[in-house]
């Protein structure tokens, strides 16, 4: 639409709310609010006219609050409960400081609005002034119970550097990349990355642009506890029960469950197996041989569920060479030897929960440096100051329902 048909209609915007859903309760937490227009042809959305930076500032503003207003008026005195996102594009709320805003927060406030339930949306990519000085608006707005949402993570280069310094109290996460035929390993990491960030900051992670069974799966598996898209509930004029999809969640839920269960007895089994075959290998293993003979011996035992052996001491060097797996066929690499690996993360703890509980550990996945496949380490006490480190292959992660 023409941005000024809207500006001279603008008593026909409305604000749309889209249901936030939470995994704890499997309920409706609160709501985003979204702009829409009513027009001759229908409701059309309002995004493309917020998103265009030819549109004057003082336009986007002017709708922005009409549809804000009308949407606090509505949370103030029917949803005092529900938590309300609000998206607000940060250029334009730092023109005069963020006070026109939190002055109409403040006046409904008086009219019954819960400034605690109030979640302010900015988009960290899109700002191009101080970041600091934002930190500081935000930091006050806390002050007033106001919680902070950075969105459109994984959607855009976000910088991770910055959201740190905002310490939001939610991340949101965008999934339509999920949507893709093929999916890069470093989305995963990028996801991976976040959720420690989160972790860190104390922040909740909601994803959203859920819109079918396999992307809620994901978001649940990777920490979220409040999930929105098309395939939970698109944004409507009306509000929705707060158990309307409880039943329908925690059946969902319940499969997720099952499925994680399958994984992590699938990986038992894998581990089981490792612990039985490395015992049985030790008994024969003379201790007058090389760890290279050592490892050799292995090759030929574990030959269908390694392609990587070597032995490093407690601190992380390299006491063996590295044996490889190529064309079929096992490789002394002899330029490992002393090579050390206490960088790598977890590698020194790994080290210490076997010295302690002297039991083999299976590693999550990871791409490997060299490689760049997919795959997880098992590693195993040798004795109080060896230990053997497995490298296992997708392809027998993959046969063995440990991906």
């Amino acid at each position: 639409m023409d941005p000024l048909d809207i500006m001279a209609n603008i008593d026909q915007v409305v604000p749309y709310y889209q249901a936030i859903f939470s995994a704890d309760e499997q309920c409706v937490i609160g709501y985003e609010v979204f702009g829409r227009i009513k027009t001759e042809q229908g409701i059309k959305s309002l995004g493309p006219f917020f998103h265009d930076e030819t549109i004057p500032e003082e336009f986007r503003l002017e709708v922005d609050n009409e549809i804000l207003r009308k949407a606090l008026g509505v949370f103030s005195e029917f949803h005092k409960h529900s938590l309300i996102f609000i998206n607000r594009n940060a250029n334009l709320l730092m023109l005069d400081h963020g006070e026109a805003f939190l002055e109409m927060l403040l006046t409904y406030q008086q009219k019954g609005l819960d400034l605690n339930n109030v979640v302010v949306e900015i988009t960290e990519h899109n700002f191009q002034g101080d970041i600091e000085q934002l930190n500081h608006l935000l930091t006050y707005y806390r002050t007033y119970g106001i919680k902070i949402a950075v969105d459109n993570i994984g959607k855009e280069s976000s910088n991770l550097e910055r959201i740190g310094i905002l310490t939001p109290d939610i991340l949101k996460i965008d999934l339509q990349v999920l949507r893709q035929t093929e999916i890069s390993q470093s989305f995963h990491d990028v996801v991976y990355s976040i959720s420690l960030l989160a972790r860190k900051l104390g922040a909740t992670l909601l994803y959203e642009d859920i819109e079918s069974a396999f992307q809620l799966q994901y978001a649940w598996k990777n920490g979220g506890r409040y999930y929105q898209g098309y395939y939970l509930q698109k944004p409507a004029r009306e509000f929705v029960e707060r158990d309307l999809l409880k039943e329908r969640l925690k059946q969902e839920f319940q499969q997720f469950i099952k499925y994680e269960k399958r994984k992590l007895e699938a990986l038992y089994t894998i581990s089981e197996e490792f612990h039985v075959q490395l015992q049985s290998a030790l008994v024969k293993f003379k201790k007058n041989e090389s760890y290279n003979e050592f490892l050799s011996y292995l090759g030929k035992t574990l030959h269908d569920k390694s392609f990587r052996m070597y032995i490093c001491d407690e601190d992380g060097f390299q006491q063996s060479a590295n044996l490889l797996k190529k064309d079929n066929k096992w490789l002394v690499q002899e330029h490992y030897y002393m090579k050390n690996w206490s960088w790598r993360p977890y590698f020194l703890e790994t080290i210490f929960r076997m010295r302690t509980k002297r039991i083999g550990i299976l590693s999550d996945l990871y791409s490997d440096i060299e490689t760049g496949e997919i795959i997880r380490t098992f590693s195993y006490p040798l004795d109080d100051h060896l230990y053997l480190f497995i490298d296992v292959p997708y392809d027998y992660l993959y046969d063995h329902d440990a991906l």
